[in-house]
């Protein structure tokens, strides 16, 4: 009997991320995979980015769609909400043996909340790690405690998860399933991937991906405009910026970030979403990416390309020497930039070590829930470190 194993992803990111697992499970024919696309997926502010699942040759089952078009903490509540009650629907007509999912987004926390009064067992991708100025923070631990089995992009991680009293018999450490795709994809050429976005690399090339620091108030206007004000001052550069994802007041980053590219149309450029393969083949020929985004700290490094991580949105991940923390204030960037450019730097980025790469991290997972017995019931004693 084939094991019913259904797979949600409500954003470009995690999508991203959870790619070469997917296609693993797919190709089994052990396995019954049922895709569930939710959240920006379904945005077309947002690039309707569940096309990229589509065009990755995968089927999608269904669109469950629960965002409003509004990023307000009352919007964002009431998305929650409603995403509990339409997977909740969903279980009621059909229900995996287990559910696989990655992060800390709100949207996937309603799935998981639904799961779990339906008594589904979940794989949770990408537990343990934390972020200090977001609430995905206390997002990522709840889906914790809700999950049965744990992949952890690193040992800290993992211990932080047994800390939360998850038996370690369930917790395994796979690495960044980031990490792990750019090493399975074949990146674009730089001619190829101007002729593709319709832009020109300038001399020298930052990328900027910015995301509100969700657990402050009110500081996403502030910040951004220190940022913009920093990165205008330099000379031949091409600023290509994308937009955040749909965290409390995004789009006041989106609105800040439209205004600033019209009025520098020839050393600027936007993308609401780039494409997995896109993005990564931008990443890898510009200077660095300056931001907030985790893939300054988790793919960037295995590209030997330098973070400006702006802020408090990462903070309490491991970082990797390619990485340089900036407070949000104008002055304190530019000394970042310069410091990207200094020779010794640069030199030293040979040398770079990633604390997220780890070898065939999609298949250590893959091969895992493979072989996983679903548990006849959820009870889980409290596991005491």
């Amino acid at each position: 009997m084939k094991k019913k194993i259904y797979v949600i992803t409500g954003s470009r990111a995690d999508y991203g991320l959870m790619q070469v697992l997917i296609n693993k499970l797919h190709k089994d024919r052990d396995i019954e995979l049922k895709i569930f696309v939710t959240g920006t997926h379904l945005s077309s502010e947002f690039g309707n980015t569940y096309k990229e699942i589509l065009k990755d040759g995968f089927k999608i089952e269904r669109k469950v769609k629960i965002l409003d078009y509004s990023d307000t903490p009352n919007a964002i509540s009431k998305s929650t909400g409603l995403g509990i009650m339409r997977f909740a629907k969903l279980f009621d007509n059909t229900k995996p043996d287990l559910l696989v999912v990655l992060g800390d987004r709100y949207e996937i926390m309603s799935a998981v909340i639904a799961a779990n009064f339906y008594q589904i067992p979940v794989a949770h991708i990408g537990g343990g790690d934390t972020t200090l100025g977001v609430v995905d923070e206390w997002i990522r631990h709840s889906i914790t405690k809700m999950s049965w089995l744990h992949f952890a992009s690193s040992s800290s991680s993992k211990k932080r998860i047994i800390q939360l009293g998850e038996n370690p018999k369930r917790v395994f450490v796979s690495g960044s399933l980031g990490v792990d795709r750019l090493r399975n994809t074949n990146l674009l050429s730089k001619k190829l991937i101007e002729k593709k976005m319709k832009f020109t690399f300038n001399k020298k090339n930052i990328l900027i991906t910015y995301h509100p620091v969700t657990l402050e108030k009110n500081t996403s206007a502030s910040q951004f405009k220190e940022i913009l004000s920093a990165v205008s001052s330099l000379k031949n550069t091409k600023l290509i910026f994308t937009y955040p994802n749909s965290d409390t007041f995004g789009r006041i980053v989106i609105k800040m970030i439209k205004k600033f590219v019209s009025s520098n149309k020839c050393d600027s450029v936007k993308f609401s979403s780039m494409g997995y393969v896109n993005y990564l083949s931008v990443l890898k020929n510009v200077d660095c990416i300056l931001g907030n985004s985790s893939s300054g700290l988790i793919e960037a490094p295995s590209l030997k390309i330098p973070t400006i991580n702006i802020g408090d949105r990462q903070e309490g991940r491991l970082k990797a020497n390619s990485v340089v923390d900036s407070k949000p204030k104008k002055n304190l960037i530019i000394k970042s930039i310069k410091k990207i450019y200094n020779k010794r730097f640069r030199e030293n980025l040979k040398h770079n070590q990633n604390p997220y790469e780890y070898k065939n991290s999609a298949k250590k997972i893959y091969e895992i829930i493979k072989r996983a017995k679903i548990p006849l019931e959820l009870k889980k004693f409290f596991y005491n470190t």
